[in-house]
C-alpha cells in the first residue's frame, strides 16, 4: 500500500485471491454439508422402508388374535364400581403366536399394542439398553431400532416396573405415533386408555394411569424398588401427569412404563405408565 493509502495492484490481486479462496471453500462446505444431507434422508427413507417391510410381513404372517377368554384374572380389582377398570377388563385379549416370531427373532419376549396409536409390534430384549436403538426386528443396522425391554426386566414375571423404549420417528413408525396421546382427540376416547401386551407365558392388559414430558432421567425407568420406595414412586408419577386418568395405584400394583423422545433435539422424553388390570397364562 502507498503512502497515501492507496492499494498497490499486488496487494490488489492478493486481496482477490484471498477472497476467491474464502469464496471457493464456503461453497466446496457448502455442496459436502448437502451432500450429506440428502444422504442423510436417504438411509433415513431405506430404514423406513425396512421397519415398513418387517412390520408388513409380522401383519401377514397373522399371528395375533383377540379374544374373550373366560380364564383370566383380573388384578386389584378396586372397590369403586364406576371405576373405568371394570370398562376395560371387559375388553378382548391379545395373544400371539411366539412360535413363529422368534424362528424370525429368538430375542423376541412380547407383543405390544397401544389403542389409538401405531404401536403394534414384537418385543425385544437383549443384555443391554443400546443393541435395539440401531437394530430393526431382523437384527440388521438400522437407525429406526426397535421395540425393546429393558435389560433389567424380567418379562416372565413382570416387575413392579416394567420399561419398554422405541424410538420417536417422524414417520409414525415404532414408538413415533405415541405423540398422539397428548391430543384431546386421543384422551377423550377413554377406549384408548388400554394397552395389550402378550408374552410366551400371558396375555394381559394395562390400565393407563399417568402421561407426561419430562427431561432424561433414571427415576421412571428404576426396575427394583424397596415397598416405601415403591409407594413413593406411584405418587410421583400419578402426580406428574398432565391428564387426569380415573385409575388409582396402590402398592400392590405393578407398572408398565414406555419411554420414547417428545421432541426431535431428544431433550425430552414422553412417558407412559400404566397398571396391570388382567392376566391370563398361557
Amino acid at each position: 500500500m502507498h503512502k497515501n493509502g492507496r492499494i498497490t495492484r499486488n496487494e490488489y490481486k492478493k486481496r482477490k485471491k484471498r477472497k476467491k479462496l474464502i469464496w471457493g471453500t464456503i461453497l466446496i462446505l457448502s455442496i459436502i454439508i448437502a451432500i450429506l444431507c440428502i444422504l442423510k434422508i436417504f438411509f433415513w427413507n431405506q430404514d423406513n422402508k425396512t421397519i415398513d417391510k418387517i412390520t408388513e410381513d409380522i401383519n401377514n404372517d397373522k399371528i395375533v388374535q383377540e379374544t374373550q377368554t373366560d380364564t383370566a384374572e383380573n388384578i386389584n380389582p378396586p372397590e369403586d364400581k364406576s371405576d373405568d377398570y371394570w370398562d376395560y377388563i371387559k375388553m378382548d385379549m391379545m395373544s400371539v403366536d411366539f412360535n413363529e416370531l422368534k424362528k424370525k427373532n429368538d430375542d423376541t419376549v412380547g407383543f405390544i399394542k397401544v389403542n389409538g396409536t401405531n404401536v403394534n409390534y414384537p418385543i425385544v430384549q437383549t443384555n443391554d439398553n443400546s443393541y435395539y436403538l440401531n437394530h430393526a426386528f431382523d437384527k440388521s443396522k438400522n437407525s429406526a431400532g426397535w421395540v425393546f425391554a429393558d435389560y433389567r426386566n424380567n418379562m416372565v414375571n413382570f416387575d413392579k416396573n416394567t420399561v419398554i423404549y422405541g424410538h420417536s420417528r417422524s414417520n409414525q413408525t415404532v414408538f413415533g405415533s405415541l405423540k398422539k396421546v397428548l391430543n384431546k382427540s386421543w384422551y377423550n376416547n377413554k377406549n384408548n386408555h388400554i394397552i395389550k401386551l402378550s408374552t410366551p407365558t400371558e396375555n394381559t392388559l394395562w390400565q393407563i394411569v399417568s402421561i407426561y414430558t419430562i427431561k432424561p432421567e433414571s427415576y421412571y425407568i428404576t426396575t427394583k424398588f424397596s415397598d416405601s420406595q415403591f409407594n413413593t414412586f406411584i405418587n410421583t408419577i400419578k402426580k406428574r401427569s398432565e391428564i387426569n386418568f380415573s385409575g388409582g395405584l396402590t402398592e400392590n400394583d405393578k407398572i408398565l412404563t414406555l419411554s420414547t423422545c417428545a421432541d426431535v433435539a431428544g431433550t425430552t422424553r414422553l412417558v407412559i405408565h400404566a397398571k396391570l388390570i388382567k392376566l391370563d397364562k398361557r
